[in-house]
């Protein structure tokens, strides 16, 4: 049925949790999976909802970035490894990871995304925006929303 499953990650514990479930599925379809991470720009000051809450220097906002972006892509090798099935992984720098996530799934020819919907619903939803709606919608590939 499917051979290669596409598992974006944002190091969200529901991310973690798609992992999990998305290397499983791999294995019992003798699938290979390729771990994805969207990472952030490296800009210097972080917004939180209408002001600037945070100031970090590029340099060490994108030593923080390299490192998360690291251990997000391990856990999806570490969790490929103990089941064995085959696992490559792969991050972008960017501002728009649904888009990310869908070239991912086109340049790496995989067959289906499996991902993490951390389940926003009514305004909160509509107003932030959901990266899986996104993917869901834009997708030529089977999408596989874990919840």
């Amino acid at each position: 049925m499917y051979k290669h499953i596409l598992i974006p990650t944002d190091g969200s514990p529901a991310s973690e949790r798609a992992i999990a479930a998305g290397v499983k599925l791999a294995k019992s379809l003798g699938a290979r999976v390729t771990g994805f991470h969207a990472a952030p720009s490296a800009k210097p000051v972080m917004f939180g909802r209408t002001s600037a809450k945070l100031y970090m220097p590029a340099g060490a906002r994108a030593t923080a970035i390299a490192r998360a972006t690291s251990r997000y892509l391990s856990a999806i090798e570490r969790a490929a490894a103990a089941a064995g099935v085959e696992c490559d992984t792969a991050s972008v720098t960017t501002d728009f990871p649904a888009e990310a996530i869908l070239d991912a799934a086109r340049r790496r020819k995989c067959d289906l995304v499996f991902m993490a919907s951390h389940g926003r619903h009514g305004l909160a939803g509509v107003l932030l925006g959901s990266q899986t709606q996104k993917v869901l919608t834009h997708s030529k590939v089977a999408v596989l929303v874990h919840r």
